[in-house]
């Protein structure tokens, strides 16, 4: 049995699209550094990071951060339709997983916890972090929102793994509320992703109506 660390509203809930889509069976377990009654030793003692999602597989391979995770799925269940199968396409998926990790996965830890990245100690230069991690995220959005057009979704036919990373970290620091103003087309499909059968499951019981 698979066994993924994670937590309502966090990244684990790509993984989870992720493994629904290959019809992998999995156990959840709820662990974040936020919730302190939450498995957090437990998850420690897997990833000494604390990061989620963090997904075990059964032969206790340890799998972290969430493009890698999606590839890894997509690789081992290739009917799955998480990578498109045409090279081309394939490829623009990849690189599409790993400038969403790298650009808008990283800005959002960068505001979330202004403090790690700085030695100044005061909240004003915080602020000032975070008002910069902030202008940095919606900007790489809207980057890729005019670097990957659907196909008539962002893995072809079906959604797959990219739809399923950018719905839902698109749905972070208020970036969704600027994408409405800035990118309506964009907004526009993650809400068709939202509503797709493989998506719409998952997003209801990460976020419900909202």
């Amino acid at each position: 049995m698979y066994k993924l660390y994670g937590s309502r509203g966090s990244g684990s809930a790509a993984v989870e699209m992720g493994l629904r889509a290959c019809g992998i069976h999995y156990e959840t377990v709820r662990a974040s550094t936020w919730e302190a009654d939450s498995a957090q030793a437990e998850l420690a003692r897997v990833n000494p990071l604390g990061q989620i999602p963090t997904l075990l597989l059964p032969d206790g391979t340890v799998m972290t951060e969430s493009a890698a995770i999606l590839l890894h799925l997509a690789l081992s269940v290739p009917h799955s339709g998480m990578l498109p199968e045409a090279p081309s396409a394939r490829a623009v998926a990849i690189r599409g997983l790993v400038y969403i990790a790298a650009n808008c996965y990283a800005a959002i830890s960068i505001y979330d916890y202004p403090e790690r990245w700085t030695t100044a100690q005061d909240k004003p230069a915080h602020t000032q972090v975070r008002d910069g991690a902030r202008a940095q995220l919606y900007r790489s959005w809207e980057i890729f929102a005019d670097s990957f057009p659907p196909q008539p979704f962002l893995s072809g036919e079906a959604p797959g793994a990219l739809d399923f990373l950018a719905a839902v970290v698109s749905r972070w620091s208020e970036a969704r509320a600027h994408l409405t103003a800035k990118c309506p087309q964009f907004v526009a499909l993650l809400q068709q992703i939202e509503a797709h059968p493989r998506v719409g499951p998952v997003v209801q019981e990460h976020w419900g109506n909202a």
